[in-house]
C-alpha cells in the first residue's frame, strides 16, 4: 500500500514538475519575444499588418516551447533564437498551428562544418543540414549563416530557412521537392514539369537561381524557397510563373508586403 502512494506522489510530482518547467519556458519566451528586437532585424515582421504581427510573436514562441537550441562550442543569445524561430515560422506563416514534428533540436556551429561536424580543417563546406540516422530529429546550423541570412536582405540566401524547408518537404516521410502537406494535389504536376524546367535552365548556364538548385528535386525546392522569401520583387520579374506556384504552396505573396 505504501509503495502505490509513493507511486502516485511521484506521478503528481512529475506533473507539477513538468508543468512549471512549461511555465518557467513560457516566461523566458516571453523575454524573449520583442516587437522591436523583430522590427530591427526581421525583414519579413515589417511587412505584416498588427494582427499579423501578433500572429507572428505567438508562433515563435509556441516554436521556442518545444524546440531545442543549443550552441556547440559557441554562445548563443536570444536573438540568434530568434533567428532560427524565424526561420521556422516564414514559410509556415499561412498554416497557424503548424508544428516541426520531425524535430527536436537545432544546434548552432560557430561557422561552416564538415562531415564530421567539425569546424576546423579541411572539407567544411556545410553552412546547414537535416540530420539523418542517429542525428535524426536534429538540425545543424552555422551561426554565421544564420544571422547573415537575416542581415543581408539583398541577395537571395537565406540557410536556415532552405533548411526548414527540407523538414517541410520532409513532414510526409519523404525529401522528394514535393511538399505534399502544402501543395494542393492539382499542382503536383505542374510542379514537377516546373522543377524539371528550371533544374535543366540552371545546368545549361542559363539561369539566376542558385546553382545548387540542380543538385537534386529536394534542393531545387530549398534553394527557390529561399529566393521567394528572400528577393520575391526579383523572382517574380525573371520567373514570373514560378513565383504562381510557390505562391500555391506557401499561400502566401510576400512582394506585397509592405517594408
Amino acid at each position: 500500500m505504501i509503495g502505490i502512494v509513493i507511486i502516485v506522489v511521484l506521478i503528481f510530482s512529475g506533473v507539477y514538475f513538468t508543468k512549471s518547467k512549461r511555465k518557467e519556458a513560457a516566461t523566458e519566451n516571453d523575454i524573449l519575444i520583442n516587437a522591436v528586437i523583430l522590427e530591427n532585424n526581421i525583414a519579413f515582421f515589417r511587412g505584416l499588418d498588427k494582427k499579423e504581427k501578433q500572429q507572428f510573436e505567438n508562433e515563435l514562441r509556441d516554436f521556442l516551447s518545444y524546440i531545442r537550441i543549443t550552441g556547440v562550442n559557441t554562445p548563443i543569445d536570444d536573438l540568434d533564437r530568434i533567428f532560427v524561430a524565424a526561420s521556422a515560422v516564414i514559410p509556415v506563416f499561412a498554416f497557424p498551428g503548424w508544428k516541426y514534428y520531425n524535430l527536436r533540436e537545432v544546434l548552432l556551429y560557430s561557422d561552416a562544418i564538415n562531415f564530421d561536424f567539425q569546424t576546423e580543417g579541411e572539407g567544411r563546406n556545410i553552412l546547414g543540414m537535416v540530420g539523418t540516422g542517429y542525428m535524426e530529429g536534429k538540425m545543424l546550423l552555422s551561426k554565421f549563416a544564420l544571422q547573415q541570412g537575416f542581415k543581408n536582405e539583398s541577395d537571395k540566401n537565406n540557410t536556415a530557412i532552405h533548411e526548414f524547408v527540407h523538414l517541410i518537404d520532409k513532414a510526409d516521410g519523404d525529401t522528394e521537392g514535393i511538399p505534399n502537406q502544402l501543395l494542393a494535389k492539382q499542382y503536383s504536376i505542374p510542379w514537377l514539369n516546373m522543377t524539371y524546367q528550371q533544374m535543366q535552365k540552371i545546368l545549361k548556364g542559363k539561369s539566376d537561381i542558385n546553382p545548387y538548385g540542380a543538385t537534386n528535386k529536394a534542393e531545387f525546392f530549398a534553394v527557390v524557397s529561399e529566393y521567394f522569401f528572400e528577393r520575391p520583387d526579383l523572382l517574380e520579374q525573371k520567373h514570373p510563373e514560378l513565383y504562381k506556384l510557390l505562391q500555391e504552396i506557401f499561400k502566401q505573396d510576400p512582394k506585397n508586403r509592405q517594408l
